[in-house]
Order: C-alpha cells, then sequence, then structure tokens
C-alpha cells in the first residue's frame, strides 16, 4: 500500500513578510488538495553559518544543517520559492544546499537530493518576477541529483500581488500557483506506484 507523497516546502527568504513565503503556502494548499502531507518550513529556524569547510572540519556539519537534512531525506518532493537577489540566488539558499549537501561519515554523497522531485517559483518586486534566479536555482538543483519538473512560476510585482490573507489578487495566477502544488503532489503519487 502507498502512502501519500511527503513534500517539504520553504522559501529561500528570511524576511517576516517575504513575498515567497506566502507563494509557497498557495503552492503547498494546492498540494494538500491533491492529497499530499506537506511540511511547511522556515529556513530562519536553520540558522547556519556562511559554508567553510575549516568549519566543517573542525565543528563537523551544525546541528541545524544536520536536522533539515534528516527532513529532506524523509521527504519526497521539494517545492521551494526562491527569491531573485540581484538576478541570482539568495544567500541564504545557496549556504542551506551547500550545507545539506555534504556528505556525514558512511553516507551517500548527496544523499538529501539524490531522486527528490522539485517545484520552483518566485515573486520579485520587478518585472520578470524572479526568473533570472530560477534559472540558477535550477541549475544547481539538477546538478546535484534533483529532478526538477519543468513547470515553474515567477510572480512579478510582487509588493502588489497579494492580497492582506496571502492569496494572489489574480485569480487565474492563484490557480496557476496552486496547480503547480498539486502537478508535484500527482508526480510524486504517480512515481510511487511504480
Amino acid at each position: 500500500m502507498n502512502s501519500q507523497p511527503k513534500i517539504l516546502a520553504f522559501a529561500g527568504s528570511l524576511r517576516k513578510d517575504s513575498y515567497n513565503k506566502k507563494l509557497v503556502q498557495i503552492a503547498a494548499r494546492g498540494a494538500r488538495q491533491a492529497d499530499a502531507l506537506v511540511t511547511m518550513v522556515d529556513l530562519k529556524d536553520f540558522a547556519m553559518p556562511v559554508f567553510d569547510q575549516d568549519l566543517e572540519a573542525a565543528t563537523g556539519s551544525p546541528e541545524t544543517a544536520t536536522r533539515l537534512k534528516s527532513m529532506m531525506v524523509a521527504h519526497d518532493g521539494l517545492m521551494i520559492s526562491a527569491p531573485e537577489y540581484n538576478s541570482s540566488i539568495t544567500a541564504v539558499l545557496k549556504n542551506t544546499i551547500d550545507w545539506v549537501s555534504r556528505p556525514a561519515p558512511n553516507e551517500p554523497p548527496l544523499v538529501a537530493f539524490q531522486g527528490k522531485v522539485a517545484i520552483l517559483m518566485s515573486a520579485s518586486p520587478g518585472a520578470l518576477g524572479g526568473l533570472r534566479g530560477l534559472v540558477t536555482v535550477r541549475s544547481i538543483l539538477g546538478n546535484i541529483g534533483v529532478i526538477v519538473l519543468p513547470d515553474q512560476v515567477a510572480v512579478p510585482k510582487g509588493h502588489e500581488a497579494f492580497n492582506a490573507d496571502g492569496s494572489l489578487k489574480d485569480p487565474k495566477q492563484q490557480a496557476t500557483v496552486e496547480g503547480l502544488g498539486q502537478a508535484l503532489a500527482k508526480f510524486l503519487a504517480r512515481l510511487q506506484k511504480q
């Protein structure tokens, strides 16, 4: 008997009122509607020093990186809303990937990423909605063994796009983002049946 697909969802932002934190919540709603179990995490709760191999050699991985890695291993899919900073990936998201990618002794390489399935989305005040940053995130994840689904959403003018309750003002856009979450849940469910 197959279990429900498990998805770990987060935004690559630390800001409390981040557009991307709102956006990933919408996609998570869609995944739950498609019968997936979604665990939301906030990277602010997993603070890590800047990756430094000398620090790793001296003290090992930070407890927060080990804990987040365990959560990723326990989930089938990743749902990431990745803001764009200066046309690229945010420092916190890159640093998180770098620490979580490090193997513990006797552990296979990239155990938290290999074979995972992910969807990407972004919201930004700019006209492209963070699209340029998603190119880099997709490249990084693909190179460490993540299957990144082709559909993605970039919401422009993020500072004007959301209602007070966190939903998107544009109903079509809201449905598209929910549909992204549903697509991940359905893809994972099909994988489990094979």
